[in-house]
């Protein structure tokens, strides 16, 4: 068997990921370690939690006495662990910097004395480079990340990066763009959106809708992610896209329409401090490898809102919290 450790496992992205592997690899014998907050959730585990290949911990990557015995017996780690919200970011950048960067640097100081370790993947986003007006962004571009979060991730992404050239330490850096997918929290745009248009509630955009984004189903990126566990070379940033460039007005308008709901129901809010405009990837490097997405938007898109329909129970259960309500309240103004 071969040890994994997947952080930030009860996620969005991880608990798709760790899904996937349990499937693809009948040889792999997957940790999931998550310290379960507002977004990691133990229920996107309910149907593997009882897999003989896989054992759940509770607790934070911050915590070494947790986290490092872990990653010492793994042979390859992969970190999903994340405060990932931008909003939450400039609300309280403190906890942000504390997850990403804090518990990315006692993940890879704990590697450095794991003697059978194969892969460190760090998982970072297109957001490391800031604004891009027009083009793309490659990997070797400067970052110029604009929020704390995007800093937080550039942080651990270049902090992942010194400790393999000051430690070999095979380390993988992977850049996706925007995610999604079931098991989405629902404060990220698409889950909030396909949500509210299901009770007849508003859909608050940012500004004048005009942002643009390359949307990258999380199924493809576990598929790319896995690839390169074969085919990737340490010490290097690997971009993954999803070749779904969309406006975010023009996303919206496509959930209200599968939906049948007026476009009515969109209500433009003021636009939130240092919002990018565009982020595009330039995948050239992924895809001379032999990886391409296999998920456009068009067919993709309406399977999630269909997910969304099917299991509502699942996100109900998080609107419906007062500490979600709070949360969405201070944010955009009351649910209507």
């Amino acid at each position: 068997m071969v040890n994994v450790l997947v952080t930030g496992g009860a996620g969005f992205i991880g608990s798709n990921f760790v899904r996937y592997a349990l499937e693809a690899h009948p040889n792999w014998h997957i940790t999931t370690l998550d310290k379960l907050t507002y977004a990691g959730r133990r229920e996107n585990l309910d149907d593997f939690l009882e897999n003989p290949r896989h054992h759940f911990v509770h607790g934070d990557i911050t915590d070494a006495s947790v986290s490092g015995p872990l990653v010492k017996n793994s042979e390859i780690i992969l970190n999903f662990a994340a405060e990932t919200h931008v909003d939450r970011a400039i609300n309280d950048a403190g906890i942000f910097i504390n997850t990403d960067i804090y518990g990315t640097f006692i993940l890879l100081e704990a590697a450095r004395a794991a003697e059978n370790l194969k892969y460190f993947v760090q998982v970072s986003t297109d957001e490391v480079y800031g604004n891009v007006p027009t083009g793309n962004s490659k990997e070797t571009d400067e970052l110029r990340p604009r929020n704390p979060y995007s800093a937080s991730k550039a942080g651990a992404d270049r902090l992942a990066y010194s400790y393999w050239a000051t430690y070999d330490i095979p380390i993988l850096i992977t850049r996706a763009s925007n995610n999604y997918g079931p098991r989405q929290f629902p404060e990220k745009l698409i889950p909030l959106f396909i949500s509210n248009a299901m009770d007849n509630l508003s859909l608050p955009l940012y500004g004048d809708g005009h942002q643009i984004r390359d949307w990258l189903h999380v199924l493809d990126h576990c598929h790319a992610i896995d690839f390169l566990l074969e085919h990737g070379e340490p010490g290097q940033v690997y971009n993954i896209g999803g070749n779904n460039e969309m406006e975010n007005g023009a996303l919206t308008k496509c959930i209200l329409e599968i939906l049948d709901r007026p476009l009515s129901l969109i209500r433009h809010i003021e636009d939130r401090p240092g919002h990018d405009r565009r982020y595009h990837l330039d995948t050239n490097k992924l895809q001379k490898l032999g990886w391409s997405p296999q998920i456009n938007l068009t067919d993709g898109l309406p399977d999630v809102v269909e997910w969304y329909c099917n299991n509502q129970s699942w996100w109900r259960n998080i609107k419906d919290n007062q500490i979600f309500r709070d949360y969405y309240k201070k944010q955009y103004g009351n649910l209507g």
